[in-house]
């Protein structure tokens, strides 16, 4: 039987000189990816590309021929909508080993780098908050895939890969195979979605509770609740219908400017009065994510995570206010501050330090840094002064983000 490659055509090489000839728990694996491996019901494997630490990873799974190509084709229709998951690669049929034997067929997709498991995640130095913005992330996940017509039918902290972004976390589907895309999805299937959710992210953390690793005093069934909750306020924020002051001007810019605070920008949206109470009826029609990430794409061509968009915009929104005297627009101010504020942090990172920690990760965290050492300081330090502390102090100590990091 001939070895079958499906995928996408400048990723064909690499994946063709794999061993597809051995089974996947034969493949060697670097120790230091292995660590960023999270746990499966499958047998799954990270592999380099190629000798070269900076070789692409890619994440193997074997399983059966019909589900490696049902999930591959909705992850590339996740991708292709803009979904916050894994990008599928190939599939891989008609393996057999040295012995002519069949082997399972394989899926690959492309490591999501600076990402982790929430087991890593849980399991270290972490506190109320991080659990919080984990179970946010998680929630905002299901409710983009929602929007989308998505119906996850396994969702979990495992089929889920989490990447910090600022103070909160993104989210990510890494596993897809249980999915479907409807043309939008009833009241009943969210909430079965939602059934399967609670219920296993509550029976995952508490199997971490068992065996000592999870943040003491955590509850599972009562983190498991705070994602559900987050996920109806969000959902009720995008799709149900707000009740505002027909006298109040501004009350729609407010409204809209909410939904822009959450990540969405707003497309389409109803406004009438309301036949009862004369309140003015405002409802969002069709919201699209990342809303911050965009307006930092479009002005900057920076492509980072939700929150650390907002945090560089806010900055980007200062310095304009000090140069507003200059005379110049918008766009040469954004290429302005790139080259005077942004680039010249990311080119103080020495060589043996860099790809440990994402640059608009780090540009908040100095920011942070800078406001701790000025409430220490007792005046502003400056943020020339705040990254080199940073860079100093604390980037060494940074081993949860990039493959790469973890090999130095």
């Amino acid at each position: 039987m001939a070895i079958r490659i499906t995928g996408l055509g400048d990723e064909i090489a690499a994946v063709t000189g794999l061993p597809w000839h051995l089974n996947l728990e034969e493949w060697p694996e670097d120790p230091s990816l292995a660590e960023k491996r999270g746990i499966s019901r499958h047998v799954v494997r990270l592999i380099r590309s190629g000798n070269e630490l900076d070789s692409e990873v890619y994440a193997i799974k074997e399983t059966v021929s019909e589900i490696a190509n049902h999930e591959y084709k909705i992850l590339r229709k996740l991708t292709q909508f803009g979904a916050p998951s894994v990008e599928p690669i190939a599939v891989v049929e008609g393996r057999t080993d040295a012995n002519g034997e069949e082997l399972p067929s394989a899926l690959a997709t492309r490591f999501l780098p600076y990402s982790l498991p929430y087991r890593i995640l849980l399991s270290g130095s972490v506190s109320a908050h991080d659990i919080t913005t984990m179970a946010s992330a998680l929630a905002l996940l299901l409710v983009r895939l929602h929007l989308l017509g998505f119906w996850w039918g396994d969702c979990s902290l495992s089929n889920t890969l989490f990447r910090r972004d600022a103070e909160a976390f993104a989210a990510y589907l890494v596993d897809a195979e249980t999915g479907e895309f409807q043309k939008s999805l009833s009241d009943g299937q969210r909430e079965h979605d939602l059934e399967i959710a609670h219920f296993n992210v509550a029976a995952e953390l508490e199997d971490l509770a068992l065996s000592g690793v999870l943040y003491p005093g955590m509850d599972p069934v009562r983190a498991s609740d705070s994602v559900i909750r987050r996920y109806r306020r969000l959902w009720a924020a995008l799709k149900e219908p707000q009740l505002l002051d027909p006298t109040d001007r501004h009350a729609v810019e407010r409204a809209m400017r909410q939904l822009q605070d959450l990540g969405f920008a707003v497309e389409e949206v109803s406004v009438s009065i309301d036949g009862d109470s004369k309140m003015l009826s405002f409802q969002p029609k069709l919201v699209a994510a990342g809303y911050h990430q965009q307006r930092l794409r479009e002005l900057m061509g920076l492509e980072t995570e939700e929150f650390q968009a907002k945090r560089l915009l806010a900055s980007f929104d200062r310095y304009c206010t000090r140069e507003k005297d200059l005379g110049i627009s918008v766009n040469e101010l954004a290429r302005k501050w790139l080259s005077e504020v942004f680039e010249p942090m990311v080119a103080q990172v020495p060589t043996e330090l860099r790809g440990r920690i994402e640059s608009a990760q780090m540009f908040h965290e100095a920011l942070e840094h800078r406001w701790y050492l000025s409430e220490q300081a007792g005046h502003d330090v400056g943020l020339n002064f705040a990254i080199q502390s940073y860079i100093n102090d604390l980037l060494p100590f940074r081993r949860d983000s990039g493959v790469n990091s973890l090999t130095q």
